[in-house]
Protein backbone atom coordinates (compact mmCIF):
# COMPACT_ATOMS: atom_id res chain seq x y z
CA UNK A 1 0.00 0.00 0.00
CA UNK A 2 1.69 3.45 -0.72
CA UNK A 3 1.87 6.14 1.73
CA UNK A 4 1.43 9.98 0.57
CA UNK A 5 3.18 12.86 2.49
CA UNK A 6 0.58 15.55 2.91
CA UNK A 7 1.01 18.82 4.05
CA UNK A 8 0.26 19.42 7.77
CA UNK A 9 1.08 22.12 10.41
CA UNK A 10 2.67 24.53 7.84
CA UNK A 11 0.23 27.40 7.65
CA UNK A 12 1.72 30.82 6.56
CA UNK A 13 -0.81 32.70 8.98
CA UNK A 14 -4.34 32.13 11.28
CA UNK A 15 -7.06 32.09 9.30
CA UNK A 16 -10.14 34.17 10.27
CA UNK A 17 -13.68 33.91 10.50
CA UNK A 18 -16.32 36.51 11.17
CA UNK A 19 -18.95 34.94 13.04
CA UNK A 20 -21.99 37.18 14.96
CA UNK A 21 -20.04 40.54 14.63
CA UNK A 22 -16.88 38.59 16.77
CA UNK A 23 -13.73 36.65 15.60
CA UNK A 24 -13.00 32.99 15.76
CA UNK A 25 -9.16 32.33 15.55
CA UNK A 26 -8.34 28.57 14.37
CA UNK A 27 -5.06 28.29 14.80
CA UNK A 28 -2.26 26.68 12.42
CA UNK A 29 -2.48 23.16 13.45
CA UNK A 30 -6.87 22.49 13.10
CA UNK A 31 -5.91 20.88 9.72
CA UNK A 32 -8.79 23.27 7.98
CA UNK A 33 -7.74 23.74 4.72
CA UNK A 34 -9.63 26.46 1.94
CA UNK A 35 -12.72 24.64 0.88
CA UNK A 36 -13.28 22.72 3.28
CA UNK A 37 -16.38 24.26 4.65
CA UNK A 38 -17.62 23.37 1.70
CA UNK A 39 -16.85 19.84 1.61
CA UNK A 40 -17.77 19.04 5.26
CA UNK A 41 -21.34 20.22 4.06
CA UNK A 42 -21.47 18.00 1.22
CA UNK A 43 -20.73 14.78 2.62
CA UNK A 44 -23.58 15.43 4.77
CA UNK A 45 -25.19 14.48 1.78
CA UNK A 46 -24.92 12.63 -1.53
CA UNK A 47 -21.15 12.36 -1.73
CA UNK A 48 -19.99 14.52 -4.58
CA UNK A 49 -17.94 13.75 -7.85
CA UNK A 50 -16.39 16.33 -10.38
CA UNK A 51 -16.18 14.91 -13.74
CA UNK A 52 -13.56 16.98 -16.07
CA UNK A 53 -14.01 16.07 -19.75
CA UNK A 54 -11.16 17.33 -22.12
CA UNK A 55 -13.25 17.75 -25.43
CA UNK A 56 -16.20 15.95 -26.83
CA UNK A 57 -14.48 16.57 -30.48
CA UNK A 58 -14.40 12.64 -30.27
CA UNK A 59 -17.56 10.91 -30.48
CA UNK A 60 -17.35 8.35 -27.96
CA UNK A 61 -16.68 10.91 -25.00
CA UNK A 62 -20.01 12.63 -24.55
CA UNK A 63 -21.31 8.53 -24.43
CA UNK A 64 -18.35 8.43 -21.45
CA UNK A 65 -20.17 11.07 -19.57
CA UNK A 66 -23.48 9.76 -20.15
CA UNK A 67 -22.54 6.32 -19.02
CA UNK A 68 -20.47 8.02 -16.15
CA UNK A 69 -23.30 9.62 -14.70
CA UNK A 70 -25.67 7.21 -15.16
CA UNK A 71 -23.92 5.01 -12.94
CA UNK A 72 -22.84 7.33 -10.40
CA UNK A 73 -26.16 8.78 -9.65
CA UNK A 74 -27.64 5.22 -9.84
CA UNK A 75 -25.23 4.64 -7.01
CA UNK A 76 -26.05 8.11 -4.87
CA UNK A 77 -23.53 10.49 -5.81
CA UNK A 78 -23.78 14.02 -7.56
CA UNK A 79 -22.06 14.73 -10.11
CA UNK A 80 -20.55 18.00 -11.49
CA UNK A 81 -19.10 18.18 -14.60
CA UNK A 82 -17.29 20.34 -17.25
CA UNK A 83 -15.75 20.16 -20.59
CA UNK A 84 -12.07 22.23 -20.89
CA UNK A 85 -12.46 22.24 -25.38
CA UNK A 86 -9.25 21.06 -25.36
CA UNK A 87 -7.11 23.85 -22.93
CA UNK A 88 -5.44 22.30 -20.59
CA UNK A 89 -5.37 26.10 -18.18
CA UNK A 90 -9.23 25.75 -18.43
CA UNK A 91 -9.50 22.51 -16.75
CA UNK A 92 -6.95 23.10 -14.55
CA UNK A 93 -9.10 26.11 -13.26
CA UNK A 94 -12.34 24.04 -13.73
CA UNK A 95 -10.70 21.32 -10.85
CA UNK A 96 -9.72 24.39 -8.79
CA UNK A 97 -13.69 25.83 -8.52
CA UNK A 98 -14.99 21.80 -7.87
CA UNK A 99 -12.16 21.52 -5.17
CA UNK A 100 -14.07 24.78 -3.59
CA UNK A 101 -17.32 23.51 -4.47
CA UNK A 102 -16.89 21.00 -1.99
CA UNK A 103 -15.98 17.19 -4.49
CA UNK A 104 -14.89 14.61 -2.90
CA UNK A 105 -13.19 12.61 -5.98
CA UNK A 106 -12.27 14.70 -9.00
CA UNK A 107 -12.19 12.22 -12.34
CA UNK A 108 -10.41 13.62 -15.45
CA UNK A 109 -9.88 13.17 -18.91
CA UNK A 110 -7.02 15.64 -18.97
CA UNK A 111 -5.59 17.05 -22.30
CA UNK A 112 -1.79 17.38 -21.19
CA UNK A 113 -0.65 14.34 -19.95
CA UNK A 114 2.04 16.47 -17.90
CA UNK A 115 0.58 19.91 -17.09
CA UNK A 116 -2.76 17.95 -15.72
CA UNK A 117 -0.82 17.17 -13.21
CA UNK A 118 -1.30 20.39 -11.26
CA UNK A 119 -4.82 18.72 -10.90
CA UNK A 120 -3.22 16.03 -8.66
CA UNK A 121 -1.24 18.23 -6.47
CA UNK A 122 -4.46 20.14 -6.04
CA UNK A 123 -6.55 17.72 -5.21
CA UNK A 124 -3.92 15.88 -2.71
CA UNK A 125 -3.12 18.95 -0.87
CA UNK A 126 -6.94 18.89 0.11
CA UNK A 127 -6.72 15.38 0.77
CA UNK A 128 -9.10 14.68 -2.32
CA UNK A 129 -8.87 11.73 -4.88
CA UNK A 130 -8.23 11.86 -8.08
CA UNK A 131 -9.26 9.08 -10.97
CA UNK A 132 -7.24 8.86 -14.08
CA UNK A 133 -9.57 8.20 -16.82
CA UNK A 134 -8.64 6.28 -20.04
CA UNK A 135 -5.67 8.59 -20.11
CA UNK A 136 -2.49 8.35 -17.77
CA UNK A 137 -1.45 11.77 -16.25
CA UNK A 138 2.32 11.57 -15.73
CA UNK A 139 4.95 12.86 -13.15
CA UNK A 140 2.09 12.64 -10.25
CA UNK A 141 0.63 10.29 -8.24
CA UNK A 142 -2.93 10.25 -9.08
CA UNK A 143 -5.14 7.45 -6.75
CA UNK A 144 -6.19 5.23 -9.44
CA UNK A 145 -6.03 4.92 -13.69
CA UNK A 146 -8.53 3.43 -15.31
CA UNK A 147 -8.16 2.17 -19.04
CA UNK A 148 -8.25 -0.54 -21.11
CA UNK A 149 -5.40 -2.58 -21.96
CA UNK A 150 -3.98 -0.87 -24.41
CA UNK A 151 -1.04 -2.36 -25.59
CA UNK A 152 -3.50 -5.16 -26.36
CA UNK A 153 -5.36 -2.64 -28.61
CA UNK A 154 -2.40 -2.29 -30.43
CA UNK A 155 -1.42 -6.01 -31.02
CA UNK A 156 -5.16 -6.22 -32.49
CA UNK A 157 -4.71 -3.57 -34.47
CA UNK A 158 -1.27 -4.94 -36.58
CA UNK A 159 -3.26 -8.61 -36.24
CA UNK A 160 -5.88 -7.77 -38.24
CA UNK A 161 -3.66 -5.79 -40.78
CA UNK A 162 -1.83 -8.39 -40.92
CA UNK A 163 -4.37 -10.73 -41.94
CA UNK A 164 -5.24 -8.68 -44.57
CA UNK A 165 -1.60 -8.18 -45.33
CA UNK A 166 0.72 -10.78 -44.35
CA UNK A 167 3.86 -9.71 -46.13
CA UNK A 168 4.41 -6.60 -47.58
CA UNK A 169 5.60 -2.17 -46.74
CA UNK A 170 3.65 -1.13 -43.79
CA UNK A 171 3.44 2.81 -42.62
CA UNK A 172 2.65 2.97 -38.28
CA UNK A 173 1.01 5.74 -37.93
CA UNK A 174 1.09 6.79 -34.33
CA UNK A 175 -1.29 9.19 -32.09
CA UNK A 176 -0.40 12.15 -29.98
CA UNK A 177 3.21 12.03 -29.38
CA UNK A 178 2.34 13.01 -26.01
CA UNK A 179 0.04 11.04 -24.95
CA UNK A 180 1.23 7.66 -23.04
CA UNK A 181 -1.56 5.68 -24.75
CA UNK A 182 0.06 6.27 -28.28
CA UNK A 183 3.30 4.75 -26.91
CA UNK A 184 1.25 1.49 -25.52
CA UNK A 185 -0.51 1.32 -28.74
CA UNK A 186 2.99 1.17 -30.89
CA UNK A 187 4.63 -1.22 -28.41
CA UNK A 188 1.35 -3.63 -28.85
CA UNK A 189 1.86 -2.93 -32.68
CA UNK A 190 5.30 -3.76 -32.56
CA UNK A 191 4.92 -6.77 -30.73
CA UNK A 192 2.24 -8.70 -33.02
CA UNK A 193 4.90 -7.75 -36.17
CA UNK A 194 7.51 -9.36 -34.37
CA UNK A 195 5.51 -12.29 -33.35
CA UNK A 196 4.61 -11.78 -36.73
CA UNK A 197 7.56 -12.89 -38.62
CA UNK A 198 8.47 -14.87 -36.00
CA UNK A 199 5.58 -17.51 -36.63
CA UNK A 200 5.59 -17.04 -40.28
CA UNK A 201 8.28 -16.13 -41.82
CA UNK A 202 7.11 -13.44 -43.91
CA UNK A 203 8.90 -10.08 -44.25
CA UNK A 204 7.28 -6.68 -43.25
CA UNK A 205 9.00 -3.74 -44.39
CA UNK A 206 8.48 -0.31 -42.33
CA UNK A 207 8.29 2.35 -44.52
CA UNK A 208 7.52 4.84 -41.49
CA UNK A 209 6.51 5.37 -38.05
CA UNK A 210 5.45 8.99 -37.37
CA UNK A 211 3.53 10.17 -34.10
CA UNK A 212 1.09 13.13 -34.80
CA UNK A 213 0.59 16.06 -32.90
CA UNK A 214 -3.19 15.40 -32.02
CA UNK A 215 -5.29 12.35 -32.51
CA UNK A 216 -6.37 14.56 -35.66
CA UNK A 217 -8.08 13.33 -38.76
CA UNK A 218 -6.58 16.55 -41.12
CA UNK A 219 -2.97 16.22 -39.62
CA UNK A 220 -2.98 11.98 -40.39
CA UNK A 221 -4.04 12.91 -43.99
CA UNK A 222 -1.79 15.22 -44.69
CA UNK A 223 0.74 13.40 -43.56
CA UNK A 224 0.19 10.12 -45.32
CA UNK A 225 -0.87 11.91 -48.86
CA UNK A 226 3.41 13.34 -48.49
CA UNK A 227 4.37 9.78 -47.53
CA UNK A 228 2.52 7.92 -50.41
CA UNK A 229 3.91 10.38 -52.56
CA UNK A 230 7.24 9.74 -51.43
CA UNK A 231 7.10 5.81 -51.37
CA UNK A 232 5.26 5.83 -54.86
CA UNK A 233 8.75 8.28 -56.26
CA UNK A 234 10.93 5.29 -54.84
CA UNK A 235 9.10 2.45 -56.26
CA UNK A 236 7.98 1.68 -52.76
CA UNK A 237 4.42 1.27 -52.85
CA UNK A 238 2.57 1.19 -49.67
CA UNK A 239 0.32 -2.03 -48.37
CA UNK A 240 -0.89 -1.26 -45.16
CA UNK A 241 -1.32 1.36 -42.60
CA UNK A 242 -1.88 0.42 -39.25
CA UNK A 243 -3.20 3.69 -37.82
CA UNK A 244 -3.94 3.69 -34.40
CA UNK A 245 -7.58 5.08 -34.01
CA UNK A 246 -10.44 5.70 -36.33
CA UNK A 247 -10.14 8.77 -36.62
CA UNK A 248 -6.32 8.70 -37.95
CA UNK A 249 -7.75 6.19 -40.01
CA UNK A 250 -10.61 8.31 -41.79
CA UNK A 251 -7.59 10.58 -42.23
CA UNK A 252 -5.60 7.88 -44.03
CA UNK A 253 -8.25 6.57 -46.11
CA UNK A 254 -9.16 10.01 -47.25
CA UNK A 255 -5.08 10.30 -48.92
CA UNK A 256 -5.60 6.67 -50.02
CA UNK A 257 -8.94 7.26 -51.92
CA UNK A 258 -7.20 10.54 -53.47
CA UNK A 259 -4.85 8.23 -54.92
CA UNK A 260 -7.26 5.66 -56.06
CA UNK A 261 -5.90 3.23 -53.27
CA UNK A 262 -8.51 2.79 -50.78
CA UNK A 263 -9.28 -0.67 -51.89
CA UNK A 264 -5.36 -1.71 -51.95
CA UNK A 265 -4.15 -0.50 -48.71
CA UNK A 266 -5.55 -2.61 -45.44
CA UNK A 267 -6.38 0.27 -42.64
CA UNK A 268 -6.34 -0.40 -38.78
CA UNK A 269 -7.91 1.69 -36.21
CA UNK A 270 -9.65 1.57 -32.67
CA UNK A 271 -12.93 3.03 -31.00
CA UNK A 272 -15.53 1.78 -33.37
CA UNK A 273 -16.82 5.01 -34.15
CA UNK A 274 -19.50 4.87 -36.77
CA UNK A 275 -18.04 6.24 -39.82
CA UNK A 276 -15.27 3.57 -38.78
CA UNK A 277 -17.59 0.42 -38.48
CA UNK A 278 -19.37 1.78 -42.11
CA UNK A 279 -15.71 1.48 -43.55
CA UNK A 280 -14.81 -1.69 -42.19
CA UNK A 281 -17.99 -3.21 -43.49
CA UNK A 282 -17.85 -1.42 -46.96
CA UNK A 283 -13.94 -3.05 -47.11
CA UNK A 284 -12.18 0.43 -47.03
CA UNK A 285 -10.89 -0.22 -43.08
CA UNK A 286 -9.61 -3.96 -42.00
CA UNK A 287 -10.62 -4.07 -38.68
CA UNK A 288 -11.43 -1.32 -35.79
CA UNK A 289 -11.02 -2.08 -31.79
CA UNK A 290 -13.96 -1.68 -30.07
CA UNK A 291 -13.49 -0.87 -26.34
CA UNK A 292 -16.95 -1.02 -24.82
CA UNK A 293 -16.99 2.46 -23.55
CA UNK A 294 -20.15 1.72 -21.06
CA UNK A 295 -18.09 -0.58 -19.10
CA UNK A 296 -15.32 1.94 -18.54
CA UNK A 297 -17.24 4.47 -17.47
CA UNK A 298 -19.66 2.30 -15.21
CA UNK A 299 -16.12 1.06 -13.59
CA UNK A 300 -14.80 4.26 -13.39
CA UNK A 301 -17.89 5.50 -11.48
CA UNK A 302 -18.50 3.05 -9.16
CA UNK A 303 -14.66 3.51 -8.10
CA UNK A 304 -15.16 7.33 -7.81
CA UNK A 305 -18.28 6.88 -5.39
CA UNK A 306 -16.16 4.01 -3.86
CA UNK A 307 -13.50 6.44 -3.07
CA UNK A 308 -15.23 9.36 -1.63
CA UNK A 309 -17.06 6.56 0.84
CA UNK A 310 -12.98 6.41 1.72
CA UNK A 311 -12.16 2.72 0.28
CA UNK A 312 -8.39 2.37 -0.87
CA UNK A 313 -7.50 1.99 -4.49
CA UNK A 314 -6.26 -1.43 -4.43
CA UNK A 315 -9.00 -2.77 -2.28
CA UNK A 316 -11.84 -1.19 -4.64
CA UNK A 317 -10.22 -3.21 -7.62
CA UNK A 318 -10.18 -6.03 -5.64
CA UNK A 319 -13.85 -5.87 -4.60
CA UNK A 320 -14.25 -5.13 -8.65
CA UNK A 321 -12.69 -8.50 -9.46
CA UNK A 322 -9.91 -7.04 -11.12
CA UNK A 323 -6.15 -7.90 -11.10
CA UNK A 324 -4.63 -4.95 -9.38
CA UNK A 325 -2.36 -3.50 -11.73
CA UNK A 326 0.33 -1.13 -11.95
CA UNK A 327 1.78 1.34 -14.60
CA UNK A 328 4.48 3.36 -14.26
CA UNK A 329 3.89 7.22 -15.12
CA UNK A 330 7.53 8.52 -14.17
CA UNK A 331 7.10 9.53 -10.60
CA UNK A 332 5.58 6.35 -9.32
CA UNK A 333 3.91 2.76 -9.97
CA UNK A 334 -0.29 3.85 -10.35
CA UNK A 335 -2.65 1.52 -9.27
CA UNK A 336 -4.21 0.19 -12.40
CA UNK A 337 -7.54 -1.26 -14.01
CA UNK A 338 -7.24 -2.39 -17.65
CA UNK A 339 -10.59 -3.78 -19.23
CA UNK A 340 -10.26 -6.28 -22.53
CA UNK A 341 -10.74 -4.46 -25.82
CA UNK A 342 -12.74 -6.26 -28.60
CA UNK A 343 -11.53 -6.96 -32.38
CA UNK A 344 -14.02 -6.23 -34.83
CA UNK A 345 -14.30 -7.23 -38.97
CA UNK A 346 -16.91 -7.27 -41.38
CA UNK A 347 -17.36 -10.67 -40.02
CA UNK A 348 -18.18 -10.52 -36.38
CA UNK A 349 -19.39 -6.95 -36.62
CA UNK A 350 -22.89 -8.22 -35.86
CA UNK A 351 -21.59 -9.77 -33.13
CA UNK A 352 -19.55 -7.64 -31.42
CA UNK A 353 -20.94 -3.44 -32.06
CA UNK A 354 -24.25 -4.23 -33.54
CA UNK A 355 -25.37 -6.84 -30.45
CA UNK A 356 -24.13 -4.23 -27.85
CA UNK A 357 -26.28 -1.63 -29.39
CA UNK A 358 -23.29 0.42 -29.87
CA UNK A 359 -24.41 1.41 -33.36
CA UNK A 360 -27.90 0.23 -35.31
CA UNK A 361 -27.06 -2.40 -37.95
CA UNK A 362 -29.77 0.19 -40.54
CA UNK A 363 -26.74 2.86 -39.44
CA UNK A 364 -23.81 0.28 -39.79
CA UNK A 365 -24.44 -0.96 -43.45
CA UNK A 366 -26.05 2.10 -44.61
CA UNK A 367 -23.81 2.16 -47.96
CA UNK A 368 -24.12 -1.19 -48.41
CA UNK A 369 -26.70 -2.48 -50.71
CA UNK A 370 -29.75 -4.01 -48.63
CA UNK A 371 -29.54 -7.37 -49.67
CA UNK A 372 -25.98 -7.49 -48.35
CA UNK A 373 -27.42 -6.87 -45.28
CA UNK A 374 -26.70 -9.63 -42.47
CA UNK A 375 -29.48 -10.05 -40.10
CA UNK A 376 -29.16 -9.40 -36.04
CA UNK A 377 -28.92 -11.55 -33.93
Amino acid sequence: MRTRMWMTDLVKCLLMFAIGGGVVLRAAGSGRKEGQESREQASEGPPQIGLLMETYDVNRWALDEAFFVEQAESMGATIIKAVADGYQDRQNKQAERFLVGGAKVLVIVPKNLETASYIIKSAHEQNIPVVAYDRLIRNCDPDIYITFDNEKVGYLQAQGVLAKVPTGNFILLGGAATDSKAQLLRTGQMTAIRHHVISTGQSISLLAQPFLDNWDREEARGRVSKLLTRFDAMAKPVHAIIASNDSTAGGAIAALKAEKLEDQVAVSGQNAELTACQRVVEGTQAVTVYKPVRKLATVAADVAVRLARGEKPESIIEALGYDVNYLDNGREQVPSIYLEPVYVTKENMVETVIKDDWHPLEQVYKNVPKDQWPEAE
